[in-house]
């Protein structure tokens, strides 16, 4: 039980870009009405022919390319999303096959925006356990399938895309590159971000959303910080899911860590739901905004009102 460590990242983005001035064109909307609500400039949207399975394969391709690493060479592939539209094979499968991976485990799983960094500590542990020596780690979806288009209040939210992670043992006596997850959920409140109905729609509670994330979040960020043996001013970027500029910058400012790199990819990408957290932290590494070895808190939070966070090094 050697512990594991990120190699690279990836991440990847439909061409199709919306903006606010579009939005406004579709409904009753405005740029500064979005801007000064949400901080949302700009999101990225999937046409009719880009599933789900198939931005997960193009931020997976990124991210084994950028660890030089041959699709045989992985034996797990962990898919976090909430929006795929079969039951079987699963994203995960779909993935594999589209990548020439030739027999790994395969397994979904849908915390919604929770969903990659429960993903990455499942991995960390399958690696902990003996039972993976490199897995593939994808968060990926595609909302703009599941919004309603008339209602403003989410349609001006949402993005799709990708972002991926390699993940690999640590030799004996390598420092763990993972720390330990810090994970939960309230389920009595599991409502206030939903994907229902046939079919599915994004609809949630936003108020009751911001309260509890700017209020209980804090801690626990903290907490998960503590568990890898990190002093907040050691941080040196602070990853959050990116649902709102307004939860995200007021969230990172009560976390405490002051030295960090506040990653606000919402604002060009939207809310990405799993893919939201490895698309932002694909980015700050690809900017050169921290570097190999740099300790990145990454926490992701939404549907169930779940939570799950741990302290990364960069690769």
């Amino acid at each position: 039980m050697h512990g594991s460590r990120i190699t690279s990242v990836g991440h990847y983005q439909p061409a199709g870009v919306l903006t606010n001035e579009d939005l406004a064109a579709m409904v009753d909307t405005s740029d500064e009405w979005i801007r000064s609500r949400v901080g949302i400039r700009t999101r990225h949207i999937a046409g009719p022919e880009e599933p789900v399975d198939e931005l997960a394969w193009h931020a997976g391709a990124k991210a084994l390319a950028a660890a030089g690493l041959p699709p045989d060479g992985v034996d797990l592939v962990v898919v976090a999303t909430s929006t795929a539209v079969d039951r079987s094979p699963n994203m995960a499968a779909r993935v594999s096959a589209r990548l020439g991976i030739p027999a790994p485990a395969a397994l979904d799983v849908n915390v919604v925006c929770a969903g990659f960094t429960h993903a990455l500590a499942t991995a960390d542990h399958a690696v902990r356990a003996g039972a993976a020596t490199r897995a593939l780690v994808i968060g990926a979806d595609k909302m703009s399938s599941i919004v309603d288009w008339t209602d403003r209040s989410s349609c001006v939210l949402v993005g799709d895309g990708a972002g991926a992670a390699v993940v690999e043992a640590c030799e004996p006596g390598q420092e763990p590159g993972i720390g330990p997850v810090l994970w939960g959920s309230v389920p009595e409140m599991g409502d206030a971000v939903r994907i229902e109905g046939e079919p599915p729609r994004f609809a949630q509670e936003g108020q009751k959303v911001y309260r509890w994330a700017t209020t209980q979040l804090p801690p626990l960020a903290r907490q998960a910080c503590e568990r890898a043996g990190f002093a907040l001013d050691e941080i040196a970027a602070v990853v959050l899911h990116q649902a709102n500029l307004r939860i995200v910058e007021p969230l990172a400012e009560r976390i405490g860590a002051v030295n960090a790199v506040v990653a606000r990819d919402v604002v060009d990408s939207g809310n990405t739901s799993a893919a939201s957290v490895p698309l932002a932290l694909s980015k700050l590494v690809e900017r050169g905004e921290i570097v190999t070895g740099d300790p990145v808190l990454l926490f992701g939070f939404g549907g169930n009102l779940s939570y799950a966070g741990q302290v990364v090094r960069c690769p």
